[in-house]
C-alpha cells in the first residue's frame, strides 16, 4: 500500500518537522511543512531517510507560509542581476513552486546556488530554474502555459501516479517472468510498438506509426488479447520520430490516461510534429486520428526525466534513460525488473558516433542481461563514409555551387539532420572555407531549430561548451533567415546571388522543398542535394534515379518540370548506425548481454545483423516478426 511507505517516513521524522501533507509526484515523495526553521534549515533527517530507503523525497512549505506571489516577485527580480534576463516568473501554488525562465540559467542560479537559496529563505517558495529560448518557440510557450494552467489538475495526476507505484511496493522481487511482445517494427521500419509485460506490469516502448503506408500496416497491430489500453501502466518513448510516437494521442483519446516517460525536448519536439501531422493530413484530405486536444492532454501526461535519472514506473520496474545519439533528446530506456530479476536495454534508434550536435550512445549500464537493437543499416552492405568524409563532400558541393552563382536545395528531416546543417555551414563560414551567404530555413525546419535552442545541454560537449562558456550559440547566427510565408518564399527565388535554402519534406513528398524544386530545377547553375534517405517510389527517390522530366499534376493540367540542376546524394549524416557502428556499439556493451533482440530494420538486415552478431558474440540473437512473444526471463 501507498501508505506503507509514508509511514515509514513520517516514523522516521522528528516530531518538530510539522509535516501537514504527504503527496507522490510519480516515483518523487512530497512532503508539505508549516514550520520553516524545519524547511530551510534541516539538513540531515531527510537525507538520511534517502539513504535507508533509497526513494527520492523533496520537502516543500505548505503554501500557507509562502509570501503572497507579487511580494515574491519583487524579492526574485532584486535577487536575480539583469544579465541573467528574466523573461517569465510562473507561481505554482498548489505545489508551492515558483519557476524562473531566464536567458542565462547559471547567472540565475548563482555561484553553490546562492541565490536560490536566498529565494527560498526570503518568500518560502522552492524556486526552479528553466532556459528561455534563443529563438522564441510557440510550441514550448504553450506546453509550458498547459502545464500552468492545469497546475492542480497535474498535482493530482501525479499523485494518481504515485499511488499505483507504491502500492506494490516491497523491498526485493527476485522471482518471476518478463516477456516481450512486437507490436511493431518487427523486421519492418515503422510503427514501433513493444508491449512488455511482468507478473506487476504493463509497459510500451514507442508507439509510432508507418507514414508510408496507407492501410492497416500503418498502425501497430493492438487487437491482441492480452493488450488492454486501460491496463497499460506506462508509455516510454525513445524520442520524437513519427514512426516512434504518431499512435501515442491516439492511444490517450481512446482511454489511456497513465504518466508518458521521456526527456523534455522529445516532449516538446513530438507535440509540434505530431500537431503538424495533423496539418498535413487536412491538407491531404485523410481522416486525422486524433485532435490537437488529444495531443494537449498527451502532454500533462508526460513526465520529463533528465539523463541518468532512475525512477520507478511501476512497483517493479525502475527507469533509467541513456542518451542515444540519434537525435535531441533522443534516449535508451534501461529497464531494472524485480530488484535484481532482469534488466533490459531498449535502444530505439541510436548512433554510435559523435555528430557534429549530439555525443554518441552510451555503452556502460549498471547492469544488462537482454538488449533490444535497431538494425536500419544493420546489412550487410550498409556501410557509410565517416561523417569527416560526408562533410568535406558536402563544403566541396557548396563551393562549387556559390562560385557559379547557384542555388542549393537541400530538402531535409525537420528533426536532427537540418540542425546539424546548419552547424556545419556556419561554422565554414565562420571559418572563411566557404563564402558568406545566406541560409533560408524554412517552416518546421525552424520551429524544431529553436526548440533545440532552449536545450543546449543536450548538445555535444564543443557546442555546450561554447554556448555556456562562450557566449556564442551558433544557431542565432546572421546567415539564418526564417522563411513563413509565400509571398517569403517567393522573396527567397527572387534573390539574385548564391544561398542555401533547407526546406522539408526530406524525401520530397509535399512541402516547400517540392515548390522550390520547381522553379530551382531548369537552372543548370542550381544544385540540389540529399542527405537523407529516400523511399521506394518518392519524388527524392525519382531524382536521385536520374529522371530528368517530372511530370505534376495540377487537376486536369499537367506540368512538366525538366531536371537540369546538379543532383547529389550525401550519405554519412544519418542519425542511425551503420552496420559497423551497430557491431562496434555491441562489441563495447558494459556488462555484456547475454541476448540481443534486432528489430527495426527490414527483414534481410534484421536477420542478418542477428546472425553476424551471434557468430562474433558467441550469444542468443533473434530477430522476431510482428506479434511474435518472447519470454526473456
Amino acid at each position: 500500500m501507498p501508505s506503507k511507505i509514508l509511514d515509514e517516513i513520517l516514523g522516521r521524522l522528528p516530531k518538530e518537522a510539522g509535516i501537514v501533507e504527504t503527496a507522490f509526484e510519480g516515483a518523487n515523495i512530497i512532503l508539505y511543512t508549516k514550520n520553516k526553521d524545519f524547511f530551510l534549515n534541516d539538513n540531515t533527517s531527510i537525507k538520511n531517510i534517502v539513504n535507508t530507503i533509497k526513494k527520492r523525497i523533496e520537502l516543500r512549505p505548505d503554501p500557507s507560509i509562502c509570501v503572497d506571489s507579487e511580494t515574491s516577485k519583487k524579492i526574485i527580480e532584486e535577487l536575480i542581476p539583469k544579465e541573467a534576463g528574466i523573461s517569465n516568473i510562473f507561481f505554482d501554488s498548489f505545489r508551492s513552486v515558483v519557476t524562473i525562465e531566464a536567458e542565462k540559467p547559471g547567472v540565475a542560479i548563482g555561484r553553490a546556488g546562492e541565490i536560490l537559496k536566498e529565494i527560498r529563505r526570503k518568500t518560502f517558495w522552492v524556486p526552479m530554474i528553466s532556459r528561455t529560448p534563443a529563438l522564441r518557440s510557440k510550441i514550448i510557450e504553450n506546453i509550458r502555459y498547459v502545464l500552468y494552467e492545469n497546475s492542480e489538475q497535474r498535482k493530482k495526476f501525479l499523485n494518481q501516479v504515485g499511488k499505483k507505484i507504491y502500492d506494490g511496493w516491497v523491498n526485493e522481487r527476485k522471482s518471476g517472468w518478463v516477456r516481450l511482445t512486437f507490436l511493431g517494427a518487427g523486421r519492418e521500419v515503422g510503427r514501433s510498438c513493444i508491449f512488455l509485460q511482468t507478473q506487476e506490469s504493463r509497459v510500451l516502448l514507442d508507439c509510432g506509426l508507418n507514414t508510408a503506408a496507407n492501410d492497416e500496416s500503418a498502425y501497430p497491430i493492438l487487437d491482441i488479447p492480452e493488450f488492454s489500453i486501460k491496463d497499460i501502466d506506462a508509455v516510454i518513448i525513445s524520442h520524437a520520430h513519427l514512426d516512434h510516437v504518431a499512435f501515442l494521442p491516439y492511444l490517450v483519446k481512446y482511454g489511456y490516461s497513465g504518466p508518458i516517460y521521456c526527456t523534455a525536448p522529445t516532449r516538446d519536439v513530438m507535440a509540434l510534429l505530431q500537431l503538424d501531422y495533423i496539418a498535413v493530413g487536412q491538407k491531404e484530405a485523410r481522416k486525422a486520428l486524433y485532435s490537437s486536444s488529444d495531443i494537449k492532454q498527451m502532454v500533462k501526461q508526460t513526465i520529463c526525466l533528465d539523463y541518468e535519472e532512475v525512477t520507478d514506473i511501476t512497483s517493479d520496474i525502475r527507469l533509467t534513460l541513456y542518451n542515444s545519439g540519434h537525435t535531441l533528446g533522443s534516449a535508451m530506456a534501461h529497464l531494472h525488473i524485480g530488484n535484481g530479476l532482469h534488466n533490459l536495454l531498449y535502444t530505439g534508434d541510436m548512433k554510435f558516433e559523435t555528430s557534429n550536435l549530439l555525443p554518441c550512445a552510451v555503452t556502460k549500464f549498471p547492469r544488462l542481461e537482454t538488449v533490444i537493437l535497431e538494425s536500419t543499416y544493420g546489412g550487410k552492405d550498409n556501410v557509410q563514409p565517416s561523417r569527416q568524409e560526408a562533410e568535406q563532400y558536402l563544403l566541396d558541393v557548396v563551393r562549387s555551387t556559390v562560385n557559379r552563382r547557384g542555388k542549393i536545395l537541400m530538402p531535409i528531416l525537420g528533426v536532427g539532420r537540418s540542425q546539424e546543417m546548419m552547424l556545419i555551414i556556419e561554422r565554414a563560414i565562420r571559418e572563411g572555407t566557404i563564402e558568406k551567404i545566406p541560409i533560408y530555413v524554412q517552416g518546421m525546419v525552424w520551429d524544431v531549430t529553436a526548440i533545440h535552442t532552449a536545450y543546449p545541454e543536450f548538445f555535444d560537449r564543443k557546442i555546450r561548451k561554447s554556448v555556456f562558456h562562450k557566449d556564442y550559440n551558433p544557431f542565432l547566427s546572421d546567415i539564418f533567415k526564417r522563411v513563413g510565408s509565400r509571398k517569403e518564399m517567393q522573396d527567397v527565388m527572387d534573390y539574385e546571388g548564391p544561398c542555401i535554402i533547407i526546406a522539408t519534406s526530406g524525401m520530397m513528398t509535399g512541402g516547400p522543398s517540392v515548390e522550390y524544386f520547381k522553379q530551382m530545377a531548369d537552372n543548370s547553375k542550381n544544385s540540389l542535394v540529399f542527405t537523407c534517405y529516400q523511399g521506394e517510389g518518392s519524388l527524392g527517390r525519382r531524382i536521385q534515379n536520374g529522371e530528368k522530366e517530372i511530370v505534376f499534376q495540377n487537376g486536369s493540367k499537367h506540368e512538366v518540370i525538366e531536371v537540369k540542376m546538379d543532383i547529389f546524394k550525401i550519405e554519412g549524416f544519418s542519425g542511425h548506425c551503420d552496420r559497423n557502428q551497430l557491431i562496434n556499439f555491441v562489441y563495447r556493451l558494459s556488462p555484456k548481454p547475454k541476448r540481443i533482440i534486432v528489430n527495426h530494420g527490414e527483414a534481410s538486415r534484421c536477420l542478418d545483423l542477428s546472425s553476424t552478431l551471434h557468430k562474433l558474440n558467441n550469444i542468443e540473437t533473434m530477430a522476431p516478426r510482428n506479434l511474435e512473444t518472447i519470454r526473456v526471463r
